[in-house]
């Protein structure tokens, strides 16, 4: 059905450059319509729907039903239509309905067959993309807000990847400043015997840095590990306590790698490995942030007021114009941002995306504005940014806002060792990144069809059923390779092969719209048409013929169910129990 659709979109293609010429030379329009079909909404309308009538309609001053009449008239002489379409049917203001013929959607179980697990995917291309997530500093455990960013990115990484991106994992931290050194001190006080509450832990109201001490359990771990002078290993750094708890300098250093160390666990209990980690103090180090504000003052985007240097952002779409150098001499955060893009542009990466939360909205413009302030040839837009809500936890009808092991907040691990890395992937990757959401733990440990993520694995692992069933028949892979597919006539065969037939399109919208929840959502779209299908025909029957051609479709969408689960990193299990209750 694939090469159907695609012999049908160039046949439509040409038809709408002949009808839309003689528009485009009066400069009437700026050329055809886009060649394209649109689902309907009910599948008793057909199986695609064209809508170039409508809007050539205007241009060519013609009644969209009438041009829709001519433009049914050329298509059905064009061989592909004639070869593929059963029936062209007006509808409405001027919708052209299509129903394929019975081969063009029986066609996808070979196609599926034919690329196995590379199904949907694309050639590969000589561009490279940089994805940019979690980058969370190493001042404690990774929180539900990295887990949402966790699925988000290594889900958009793996989009990008079946639409042939050379694709980079990245996180980003900061190695230095306020938050490492209340950390360090922190550390220090629990490796002195002092802990919160006694009388000497700063708690006053009125100062600021006490504010910021950092109270949970897992500060104790760094300490008691430091005063044992442990040697710890993260994926990029390794350090020696020296155990002395006066040495401030060896305490930082021994928890920004302690806590690395943690991260790392965290991320591979997820099943998350990054290709770098980018250190902020290289910036400084390296001096591009220096290099960055010379560029922006040279560019004469600067001026200096009140003893600060500030960037003239509002040229760039900012609602006012920001600080850049503050009259201490210390940079505000969204220079040195600048200074790491403008890097990341001068590796090679033409596509960048960030993926953060919503609170970093007000750096999107001043980010940008400060790239294009340099002018060092980086597009306007540059980078993309996709930008997520919070996560509520829920458990035992409750919400849960305290961590024993964080303190304050409800960690990834936690999440993970209540419910499942399946859960937790497919679960904070089910919804819109700029939607709030609600982790229901109770809700990820049901067995049941409640369950989304358990409701698209039954449906791998029933169909993983049938087949073995179907091997202790005869029929076994090589068989199914060779089934009639034209006895799959239907109407939940073929609403199931329209979905299959569907998978490449979706895979490329939504890695144009930085969407991989749609992937979520196809999945479960995906399962619905398998249990329809399931429940409305016998597969193991007594035609040989016909259970050869339903184990073939069954087979496909149990390979497309992988691959889609692979994209959101979720396993695709053999077999599974239900609730006892939930028992059919």
């Amino acid at each position: 059905m694939i090469q159907a659709k695609q012999e049908l979109l160039a046949a439509l293609g040409t038809v709408l450059q002949g009808l839309s010429q003689e528009a485009v030379d009066a400069g009437l329009v700026a050329a055809a319509p886009v060649a394209a079909f649109e689902t309907p909404k009910q599948a008793s309308h057909g199986d695609f729907a064209c809508t170039a009538a409508m809007q050539l309609s205007k241009a060519l001053k013609k009644n969209p039903r009438e041009l829709a009449t001519t433009l049914i008239a050329q298509l059905q002489a064009q061989p592909a239509f004639e070869r593929w379409v059963d029936a062209l049917e007006i509808a409405g203001p001027g919708f052209i309905n299509i129903r394929l013929k019975p081969v063009a959607k029986q066609a996808v179980v070979s196609e599926v067959f034919a690329a196995a697990e590379r199904f949907g995917h694309q050639p590969r291309r000589d561009t490279s993309a940089l994805v940019e997530f979690v980058s969370a500093n190493p001042t404690g455990p990774l929180h539900v807000g990295h887990a949402r960013q966790a699925a988000l990115g290594d889900s958009l990484c793996q989009l990008f990847a079946t639409q042939g991106w050379n694709v980079s994992r990245e996180f980003y931290y900061n190695d230095a400043g306020v938050q490492i050194g209340t950390l360090a001190r922190s550390t220090q006080l629990r490796a002195q015997g002092v802990k919160p509450g006694d009388p000497v832990w700063p708690t006053d109201p009125e100062n600021p840095e006490s504010k910021n001490f950092y109270n949970g359990d897992y500060i104790q771990d760094i300490a008691d590990a430091f005063l044992r002078k442990e040697t710890v290993k993260a994926d990029d750094r390794e350090f020696t306590a020296s155990g002395d708890a006066e040495d401030l300098d060896s305490i930082r250093q021994f928890a920004v790698a302690f806590l690395r160390h943690e991260q790392d666990l965290d991320l591979q209990a997820f099943g998350l490995r990054f290709d770098n980690y980018f250190l902020e103090s290289s910036l400084y180090t390296g001096g591009q942030v220096e290099d960055a504000v010379a560029r922006m003052i040279a560019n004469g985007k600067t001026y200096e007021e009140g003893g600060a240097l500030w960037l003239r952002s509002t040229e760039y779409g900012d609602d006012k114009d920001r600080v850049m150098r503050k009259s201490d001499g210390t940079y505000t955060y969204f220079v040195p941002d600048v200074a790491y893009h403008v890097n990341k542009f001068k590796r090679g990466f033409s596509k960048c995306i960030n993926i953060q939360g919503t609170d970093h909205h007000g750096t999107i413009a001043r980010v940008r504005g400060g790239l294009q302030a340099t002018g060092v040839g980086i597009p306007e837009g540059f980078p993309d940014y996709v930008l997520h809500k919070m996560v509520t936890v829920m458990k035992g009808g409750e919400e849960v806002k305290i961590s024993k092991r964080a303190g304050s907040y409800v960690t990834l691990r936690d999440l993970i060792e209540w419910t499942s890395r399946d859960a937790v992937r497919f679960f904070l990757i089910s919804r819109k990144a700029d939607t709030e959401f609600v982790f229901d733990v109770d809700l990820a440990l049901k067995a049941n069809d409640e369950n989304p993520v358990f409701y698209v694995q039954y449906a791998h692992a029933r169909i993983c059923s049938v087949l073995r069933k179907g091997v202790e028949q005869g029929h076994d892979a090589a068989s199914l390779a060779g089934a009639d597919l034209s006895l799959l006539t239907a109407p939940t065969e073929y609403a199931l092969m329209l979905k299959l037939a569907d998978y490449p399109r979706m895979l490329a919208s939504a890695a144009q719209d930085l969407a991989p929840h749609d992937v979520a959502f196809y999945l479960r779209d995906l399962a619905g048409a398998l249990h329809s299908y399931y429940g409305a025909e016998r597969v193991l029957g007594d035609d040989p013929a016909l259970t050869r051609a339903r184990l073939a479709l069954l087979a496909a969408t149990r390979q497309v169910m992988r691959n889609a689960l692979a994209v959101l990193g979720v396993s695709a299990p053999d077999a599974m129990e239900r609730d006892s209750q939930e028992q059919q």
